[in-house]
């Protein structure tokens, strides 16, 4: 029987735009294990002399993340960036409604920009717009940017940081249509107070980026109208609207799961749909890009989520335990972000360690790479430079939701300074392999150095701490590059990446 095809056409001349770094950004929240017991853990064999672990350092350091969102997520809505600031030892403990913990306030904005440079990553600064608003937000603009002469940077010096932060991208609180967020807004006044919070804060430093909230997510009833609204509002002074999706697959049908995806991509083009219909009705020439600040797969520890005991410190909580058929998706993800690099400019895979994450660990214990660890590494890594609009064609194939769901998933990325080229394709088909034929004939002198395969004949095949590598790649796959023609075999349920190099 005859393998199934499909083509695409690369042409370095067909760009879709040239990728910015932050799209490859994480997230960090005080929830659950991502602080403490992720990031820190002063007492844990790794430490170094601030509490962090290095082991965790080091995997993140794998992930070449340039940016990280913090403190929140939910969590910021009811922070008070004071209590984490100065002296560890007089930092108050708080009640965190969001997450029904206890917050200790042992790590705070100090030490995560401490902990962001070990890990070479730009700090996105969010501000709480629940239970706070206009004041706190310059304020705490004041404290990481001011160099000095003011209270608030002479406050910030006195707790020993001399040099300002320079935090450069902001959030205007979070999810603030959810009913769930403290302080939960309308549309309008959420609109209101962002935007006066971001006239002060750039009174403060001009240099600053801000991103607007968008819905939580497309199945919000508020979407669009929220959107619509906020920017109304918020348009001359924000640079990004922010987006959020999470997927899963508890009906356990995974040519759906797979093709989820296509619903990221058309919330993508809503929402630039959107933006663009507030700059036309404006009259602006200013483009709103945007931030999808949160996105992952996330269904696995709903269950054991809802028997936490409340009020407890750094509880285990959204600890989804990923397999191999949620790293098909994360790269299926990957490639949608890439795919719409002319306009999502930031996003963030929530989150980091621990909670919904890459990297996992045990307290006082080891540290290991989840399955959605890879892919994400590898777009990280080799997807940068120019994202490419090569021209695809796939076999289809209908789901439980979708209609003409490509077996291929696919985007190709030219690094023009290393004289590199890199395609990241998916087989989404469940029973066979997919020859992928490319005609990459500008690409001459090129030659094929490495294709990356991550597969496995178990779909429901995790890593854990006992077997942390049941789910890795290998460099075995069969790309060849001749005469301008590129043939790569792709096997059945794979996440493939194909490095060309001259």
């Amino acid at each position: 029987m005859d393998m199934k095809k499909a083509s695409m056409i690369i042409d370095k001349d067909y760009q879709i735009s040239k990728i910015d770094p932050r799209i490859y950004g994480s997230f960090v929240e005080h929830l659950g294990r991502c602080v403490y017991g992720g990031i820190y853990e002063p007492g844990h064999p790794s430490a170094d002399e601030q509490g962090f672990r290095k082991d965790v350092i080091d995997m993140v350091k794998e992930l070449n993340v340039p940016l990280i969102r913090y403190p929140g997520g939910n969590f910021v809505s009811g922070y008070n960036w004071e209590d984490g600031v100065g002296p560890v030892e007089s930092r108050p403990r708080r009640l965190d409604l969001a997450w029904r913990t206890v917050e200790t306030n042992e790590v705070g904005t100090n030490e995560f920009a401490d902990w962001a440079k070990r890990v070479n990553a730009e700090v996105n600064m969010a501000v709480n717009l629940g239970t706070r608003g206009i004041d706190a937000a310059r304020n705490l603009v004041e404290y990481c940017n001011h160099p000095s002469g003011s209270y608030y940077s002479d406050l910030r010096r006195s707790h020993g940081y001399k040099e300002p932060h320079k935090f450069k991208t902001w959030c205007l609180g979070n999810e603030m249509d959810g009913p769930w967020q403290i302080g939960h807004k309308t549309a309008a006044e959420y609109g209101r107070i962002a935007t006066e919070a971001a006239k002060v804060m750039k009174w403060v430093d001009p240099t600053i980026e801000l991103v607007a909230c968008g819905s939580s997510s497309r199945g919000m009833r508020t979407f669009a109208e929220w959107e619509a609204t906020v920017l109304d509002h918020t348009y001359d002074h924000v640079e990004y609207i922010s987006l959020h999706t999470y997927y899963g697959n508890p009906q356990n049908d995974i040519s759906n799961f797979l093709a989820k995806s296509l619903d990221m991509d058309s919330f993508i083009k809503s929402v630039i749909s959107i933006c663009d219909y507030v700059k036309a009705k404006k009259r602006s020439k200013k483009q709103i890009n945007l931030s999808f600040d949160e996105w992952n797969v996330w269904y696995h520890s709903h269950e054991s989520d809802k028997r936490l005991e409340p009020w407890t410190v750094a509880p285990p909580q959204l600890e989804d335990v990923y397999n191999f058929e949620d790293a098909l998706l994360v790269g299926c993800m990957l490639i949608t972000l890439l795919r719409h690099s002319d306009r999502v400019k930031i996003a963030c895979l929530a989150q980091l360690v621990n909670v919904i994450a890459p990297i996992m660990t045990n307290n006082g214990g080891e540290t290991w790479r989840q399955t959605i660890f890879y892919p994400f590494m590898h777009a990280s890594n080799y997807g940068r430079g120019t994202a490419l609009q090569t021209i695809v064609k796939s076999p289809v194939y209908d789901s439980k939701e979708f209609t003409d769901v490509p077996y291929l998933e696919s985007i190709a990325v030219h690094n023009e300074e290393n004289e590199e080229l890199t395609v990241f394709a998916v087989n989404r088909d469940t029973t066979e392999g997919l020859l992928l034929e490319c005609d990459a004939r500008q690409f001459e002198g090129y030659r094929v150095v490495e294709h990356l395969v991550l597969e496995n004949d178990d779909i429901k095949a995790a890593n854990t701490a006992e077997r942390p590598d049941a789910v890795k790649p290998h460099s075995g796959g069969e790309a060849k590059l001749q005469d301008g023609r590129l043939t790569a075999p792709l096997p059945k349920l794979s996440w493939n990446v194909i490095r060309m190099k001259k």
